[in-house]
């Protein structure tokens, strides 16, 4: 039982550490990003149990902030190669194991 404890202590501690918001990858000028990062941050926080509810508020509130034609991915374990507007592209990992992509084509 002790053993058991520590397994799922563990698992919470490492997400713990983890809550922070990491940008792996961003070209956008920094208002943008953080903006972006805020909004990527309060869906998934708002939609934790569901990452097509997050994408959808990500993709209106950039679409409604900085024109059309926004694309969003939230998940885990994916990879990705696209074709994107340049100054447009952040990809960044919420809570220790959510990705999330956003870009813009036109």
């Amino acid at each position: 039982m002790a053993d058991d404890e520590k397994k799922d202590g563990g698992k919470d501690d490492h997400r713990r550490l983890h809550s922070f918001p990491l940008i792996r990858h961003s070209d956008m000028v920094e208002e943008m990003k953080t903006e972006a990062m805020e909004l990527c941050v309060t869906a998934c926080e708002k939609f934790a149990t569901s990452n097509e509810a997050a994408s959808k508020m990500i993709k209106e509130n950039m679409d409604k902030k900085f024109g059309s034609s926004w694309h969003v991915v939230v998940g885990e374990g994916f990879g990705f190669e696209i074709t994107y507007e340049t100054k447009n592209l952040l990809y960044m990992f919420f809570g220790g194991n959510v990705a999330i992509a956003v870009w813009k084509c036109s």
